[in-house]
């Protein structure tokens, strides 16, 4: 973790301010800093030398934070590895990016005089897993800048400082929430990790929490608990996948700022809409879309100083890199020139050949999300003998009916983009970060084409 420095800083000035809540309680910032001053000797004493590679894959998120702190000021690197794996998986992960040491358990700890790392802004200080919901995982790696440097931005945009307290519903080891618990502690303010979201959760927290950080498709159930307890949010930072117009004209109308922001696990920030009026470059980012001739969309490449170092032991991956210092992993966007709205169009390695024409998915899910009752919705491509592929829809909701979707469809998408087939799925299978888990899904559709039926998924008539 990139900011052990400031928590102790923090300690120092604010001991008793409450630092971490977790499914276990609360630590001050005096109680945090102590725990990972102690387990950092402990790590020093076993002789993990300075910038080693260690795992950390405990379930209780205030523990991976104690964790994480203590390898900064060790000066190794944490590996965070995600607790619900079966052993079967970790093993398989672990001999991909081979570790100095693992600890699935809280650190050990260990009393004595104080290890303290000279923090540099190279130093290798997070790395995580990046990956869709099935093939092998990739290890992302950045350095301590290419976050740290970029939370005088972040607190510009979201106004979020040490007076707040930040809900994180979800599992630490996505980046999005892993970022937003580094910035809620560099900021001095209270990070709430239950760990993992609960339909409980928002209103446990309502009336104390003023900041949250969630993927879009959980902000109405924010929202919803805000309008009951009247709560004191004031700020919700959405990423993950694009915003609904309608949920932020909702949260305005309850007084709560929405700033959403796109990126991606090797990219970090890449545009920021703190107002509505769309996507444009996070401070210090280059974007730079590259359509090919003859066609309607291009890669989105981009150059700053929030970008990461790569994948970890050789891995492979959408990343790519040019000679310019430019990145892209894939997505697609309209073309752009500087000073204008990024209109993003989804994943190039996600867009569906059917019968020649190309189709976005995020298109069609945009248009299929207005059908009332529909909570979310999954679009992949799947085989057919003549077209190549064709436009299949996944829904989520209560109650929705094939009617409704097809006259929606056929009112607002081109022939092309109309599903074919519909399924409905109660709920839709996600990631740890609460996304749905396209891979999943697409998996699933497979096994209903191969011999009519898959769990969790059912035709609509």
């Amino acid at each position: 973790m990139p900011v052990a420095e400031q928590v102790m800083r923090h300690a120092a000035v604010q001991p008793r301010r409450i630092a971490v809540s977790g499914p276990g309680g609360d630590l001050t910032y005096a109680e945090l800093a102590a725990r990972a001053g102690r387990a950092a000797r402990r790590l020093a004493g076993d002789g993990i030398a300075r910038g080693a590679l260690v795992a950390t894959g405990q379930a209780d998120p205030v523990a991976l934070l104690v964790a994480v702190l203590a390898a900064d000021l060790a000066g190794v690197t944490p590996l965070l590895c995600d607790h619900a794996w079966s052993e079967e998986r970790r093993a398989q992960v672990m001999a991909a990016v081979p570790v100095a040491a693992r600890f699935d358990a809280p650190l050990p700890e260990a009393e004595g005089p104080p290890v303290r790392h000279r923090p540099a802004p190279g130093d290798l200080t997070w790395a995580c897993f990046s990956s869709g919901s099935t093939g092998r995982p990739r290890a992302v790696v950045r350095s301590r800048a290419s976050w740290t440097a970029s939370f005088a931005h972040v607190d510009a945009l979201t106004g979020i400082g040490p007076d707040d307290v930040v809900l994180i519903p979800g599992p630490l080891v996505s980046s999005l929430y892993g970022f937003a618990a580094v910035h809620t502690l560099a900021a001095g303010a209270t990070a709430v990790v239950p760990g993992r979201w609960s339909p409980a959760g928002p209103a446990e927290w309502s009336r104390r929490v003023t900041a949250v950080h969630v993927v879009p498709h959980r902000l109405q159930a924010v929202l919803d608990a805000l309008e009951k307890a009247d709560g004191a949010l004031r700020a919700a930072v959405v990423g993950g996948a694009a915003m609904d117009t309608a949920a932020r004209t909702r949260a305005i109308a309850a007084g709560v700022r929405v700033v959403s922001y796109y990126g991606a696990t090797e990219l970090s920030f890449v545009a920021a809409d703190a107002d509505g009026a769309g996507l444009r470059p996070f401070p210090g980012v280059e974007i730079d879309v590259r359509v090919p001739r003859g066609h309607d969309l291009g890669e989105v490449w981009v150059r700053s100083p929030w970008l990461c170092e790569g994948y970890l032991a050789g891995a492979t991956g959408p990343l790519r890199r040019d000679d310019g210092g430019w990145m892209t992993v894939g997505d697609l966007a309209e073309p752009y020139r500087p000073g204008e709205v990024l209109r993003l169009r989804g994943r190039g390695d996600g867009a569906i050949q059917t019968g020649g024409a190309t189709v976005v998915p995020e298109d069609v899910e945009e248009v299929l999300r207005k059908v009332p009752g529909v909570d979310d919705v999954v679009v992949v491509g799947t085989p057919h003998a003549y077209l190549g592929f064709v436009v299949t829809a996944v829904v989520e909701g209560r109650d929705v009916s094939r009617a409704a979707l097809e006259a929606t469809a056929r009112a607002e998408l081109d022939p092309a983009q109309r599903p074919r087939r519909w399924y409905a799925a109660d709920p839709l299978p996600r990631t740890t970060a609460g996304k749905p888990a396209r891979g999943l899904v697409a998996a699933r559709l497979a096994a209903c084409v191969a011999d009519g039926g898959a769990p969790g998924l059912r035709r609509l008539g």
